[in-house]
């Protein structure tokens, strides 16, 4: 098992910044360089290798795994951020989210028809960002400078499973303080996805605020650093289909591989 973590710091208590306060209906960021317990899971790491459920890897590659798995906590930094949003009218393929103020030219707009469908059955919508730090992305870029290239694929796939698991955690935590308030999430989801664009991470970002955890979006709107993710979690009632939504039940691309 390997666990990795760092202290925490916290913008504001978790209940305050989920259920918002007297004030208004705004939400408060929450920022958390948090106490994150991580076990990497190695049979994920060699399936990001490009070996599936049929296909053993070989004893070298297994080695280095482990081995690497065991060795990595010194590089990983795990920290999140997220805050809760009301949903504020979906309007055919655009969602409009409560912005840093109840003025409506501060709202944020999410365009896609598969988050429009999800959030057109959620009162609020969790909109997160979670980064594991650019310690180990300058390690493997070393070792590709190095021409070690293996090892630096297994170091890769390792932080993709790390910021897999810190995604995982503030899942966790939306869909626990969510639950107190007697509503469901949904499955996560991310811009690049489905049909919601890439260029929608400038949205995600005026929302939870990315680069207060070190993440910054280059002009093509990939993240610096690599190893991280953003998305929105969509919060509703027991009685909707929040929970059970899945665009790809209607969706015809067999070979997708974000096909859940």
């Amino acid at each position: 098992m390997s666990q990795y973590g760092a202290t925490t710091q916290r913008a504001q208590d978790p209940q305050d910044a989920l259920m918002g306060s007297d004030e208004g209906s705004v939400n408060e960021e929450m920022v958390v360089n948090s106490q994150i317990d991580i076990e990497i899971n190695t049979k994920n790491v060699c399936r990001y290798l490009g070996y599936l459920a049929h296909r053993q890897p070989m004893a070298r590659v297994s080695s280095l795994v482990e081995e690497y798995a065991e060795e990595a906590y010194h590089l990983i930094d795990p920290l999140y951020s997220y805050v809760v949003r009301d949903v504020e009218l979906v309007l055919d393929s655009h969602s409009f989210v409560e912005g840093s103020d109840n003025l409506l030219s501060r709202l944020i707009v999410f365009e896609s028809e598969v988050v429009a469908r999800l959030l057109n059955e959620c009162c609020r919508v969790g909109v997160f960002a979670v980064t594991i730090g650019g310690h180990l992305e300058d390690m493997v870029n070393q070792l590709v400078e190095d021409g070690l290239m293996l090892q630096a694929f297994v170091l890769d796939a390792i932080g993709s499973d790390a910021v897999e698991k810190v995604a995982d955690f503030v899942e966790g935590v939306i869909q626990e303080k969510a639950s107190a308030d007697g509503l469901v999430t949904s499955r996560r989801f991310s811009p690049g996805y489905c049909d919601w664009d890439l260029s929608q991470q400038g949205s995600v970002f005026r929302a939870v605020r990315g680069d207060s955890i070190g993440i910054y979006l280059t002009e093509s709107y990939l993240m610096i650093p690599q190893k991280s993710i953003t998305g929105i979690i969509g919060i509703g009632p027991l009685d909707g289909n929040v929970r059970g939504y899945n665009p790809c039940n209607t969706c015809n691309k067999c070979d997708c591989p974000g096909r859940r």
